[in-house]
């Protein structure tokens, strides 16, 4: 799977979030996407993530040497960020089954094996709203990463962990991103140590 930006840049009103960016993104790479709160690196990951069109430029999505249709490249995205929300009515165990059910996860998990990676003892049959906040974020990058899909992007995917929880998020990462395209927009310098190449919105201004 690869993601081609060709002069690409996204604009509300006047003004550019970013601009002028020329990007390969390939599989089996691991990007960094830095810049300070505030400077759009959300906005680029979703329109990595097909969810937003830029204003200018193109943005191709190929899979196999071939382009992808666009109705079908959700199909190849997994996504993980503060502002995707759970639906918290669900107990832990619900929304796994429901996830399970919508989107294939990689072949070493089951829904089962999924809830015992959580390391959530006894939060099985809670509602997801009296889950904390890091609770929370684990769960979605659990979610996010277990999800077979060729590309995987995460947005300040440290957010409310604790130093225990960002170990676990890190050997997750490290074990099950295999040769996918992996994209992680942060300011922590503990989550862009995952990453072998940097992309500084900064650039593109």
């Amino acid at each position: 799977m690869t993601i081609h930006l060709t002069n690409a840049g996204k604009r509300y009103r006047f003004d550019w979030i970013f601009r002028g960016l020329d990007c390969r993104l390939v599989a089996g790479d691991r990007y960094a996407l830095l810049g300070p709160n505030g400077s759009g690196k959300s906005t680029l990951m979703k329109v990595l993530s097909g969810h937003l069109s830029p204003s200018k430029g193109k943005v191709v999505f190929e899979e196999n040497g071939k382009a992808l249709d666009p109705d079908a490249v959700y199909r190849r995205i997994s996504y993980a960020a503060p502002y995707i929300e759970l639906i918290e009515e669900f107990t832990l165990e619900e929304a796994i089954a429901f996830h399970a059910r919508l989107r294939p996860l990689l072949p070493a998990f089951n829904p089962e094996s999924l809830y015992e990676l959580l390391e959530l003892p006894r939060a099985r049959t809670k509602a997801l709203r009296f889950f904390s906040s890091g609770m929370k974020q684990r769960v979605k990058l659990a979610l996010a990463i277990c999800t077979d899909a060729p590309v995987l992007l995460l947005d300040e995917p440290t957010t409310n962990l604790d130093v225990q929880a960002v170990r676990w998020f890190k050997q997750l990462v490290e074990t099950h991103t295999g040769n996918r395209l992996l994209v992680i927009a942060s300011n922590d310098p503990g989550d862009l140590e995952l990453c072998r190449e940097q992309i500084n919105i900064l650039d593109y201004k």
